[in-house]
């Protein structure tokens, strides 16, 4: 059984970025202590996962943390979608262009391959079959929807990316609280 932790959220002085434009830059990164993740191994109920998201606008940013137990990495680069876009919304971004950089293929190609579209016509199901994580989908179309300009685009993890770096340093240490 799933035990979602207590999110974490915080406002910094200054950006974590130097990008001073006009849209608003969305960092997410999710990830898991999976002691299954062998050969033959699966999530394990005891396993830690976590989130994080920065946003970034003008000369402020925002972060959030949170998590859950037994869920897979894939779950939580969704999750970490999910909570930003929400939080975007809180922050009456809808009308905003917004630039979401993420180190999930996953996430990233879902939308930007129109997977997701795809899905959703078939619904809710793959081509193949049974949809993985189905409901956080949804949710990410339902929150897509109210959003009038936003693009996805991927950045290579722990590879100097400061906005990926921050959120994967945030989830990790939330994580390390956690334990």
């Amino acid at each position: 059984m799933k035990t979602s932790l207590t999110p974490k959220n915080g406002i910094n002085s200054s950006r974590i970025t130097p990008n001073k434009g006009k849209e608003v830059i969305v960092y997410t990164d999710g990830g898991t202590r999976n002691t299954g993740n062998v050969k033959g191994g699966h999530v394990k109920t005891t396993d830690l996962a976590a989130w994080a998201y920065l946003i970034e606008w003008d000369d402020h940013s925002v972060y959030g943390t949170g998590g859950e137990y037994g869920a897979t990495n894939n779950k939580m680069e969704q999750t970490a979608v999910i909570e930003a876009l929400k939080k975007l919304l809180a922050l009456d971004f809808a009308d905003k262009k917004i630039r979401l950089v993420l180190d999930s293929q996953y996430v990233v190609n879902a939308i930007n391959q129109h997977w997701l579209s795809g899905w959703k016509k078939r619904g809710w199901r793959r081509s193949s079959g049974s949809l993985a994580n189905a409901e956080e989908w949804q949710e990410i179309d339902h929150l897509l929807s109210q959003f009038s300009d936003y693009q996805f685009e991927w950045t290579r993890g722990h590879n100097g990316d400061a906005g990926n770096e921050f959120v994967d340093s945030t989830l990790n240490q939330y994580m390390d609280q956690e334990m």
